[in-house]
């Protein structure tokens, strides 16, 4: 069970390390739901866009969530042996 919970917590954090090689921002949209009184002909009701927020990862992210990521991996793999010790 631990081995698995590390592993995915590493591959988790090579993915975000890789995504975060390829974009120079996020913005994030939040949607606000608008009153129920206007509805399109299909009966769902629009919402409008709230607040942006926009996330721009430091220089060293993605080497480090790269890094940090591959450590975890391996540590996953050395678990059971420590365990069995």
């Amino acid at each position: 069970m631990w081995r698995a919970f590390f592993l995915a917590v590493g591959a988790t954090l090579c993915i975000l390390g890789v995504e975060c090689l390829g974009v120079q921002e996020v913005v994030l949209k939040a949607r606000v739901p608008t009153p129920k009184t206007e509805t399109s002909m299909l009966g769902a009701s629009s919402s409008a866009l709230g607040p942006q927020r926009k996330i721009v990862p430091p220089d060293y992210a993605p080497w480090s969530l790269l890094g940090l990521g591959a450590v975890v991996i391996l540590y996953a793999y050395d678990v059971p042996r420590r365990l069995q010790a």
